[in-house]
């Protein structure tokens, strides 16, 4: 952790810096350890994507050598979801299936694209 999480800071300020000369409206990171790190505090909005327990059990135990013990050991160490939605600015909630996740997806694009959001900078 301590080797790759530096590294992956480093690749994640090159992207951002590239978008921004490049002069990207929206630019989007994927953290998954976003507030374990502190790295909410290196982006303009949070975007929590999450879906009720049940389903994300049921999805992560069909991963391929996962198991119950181990599910358990991840969630042990991140934010709870619940926490995670309080600290979020968006949540988009993959629970009612995939064309619903990306319309809700769609309209934060719209919202950050509006003109009265943009500062000359997009949001990560």
């Amino acid at each position: 952790e301590a080797l790759v999480h530096p590294l992956v800071a480093a690749d994640r300020a090159a992207f951002l810096a590239d978008a921004r000369a490049a002069g990207d409206e929206v630019v989007l990171v994927d953290v998954p350890l976003l507030f374990e790190t502190g790295a909410e505090n290196t982006v303009d909005a949070v975007v929590v994507v999450t879906c009720d327990s049940e389903t994300q059990a049921k999805r992560v135990l069909a991963r391929p050598g996962m198991t119950p013990d181990r599910f358990q050991a991840i969630l042990a160490r991140q934010t709870p979801d619940e926490r995670k939605r309080a600290l979020a600015d968006h949540i988009i909630d993959t629970g009612h299936g995939l064309d619903h996740a990306r319309e809700q997806v769609r309209a934060l694009v719209r919202l950050w694209k509006a003109p009265a959001r943009t500062g000359g900078h997009g949001h990560a």
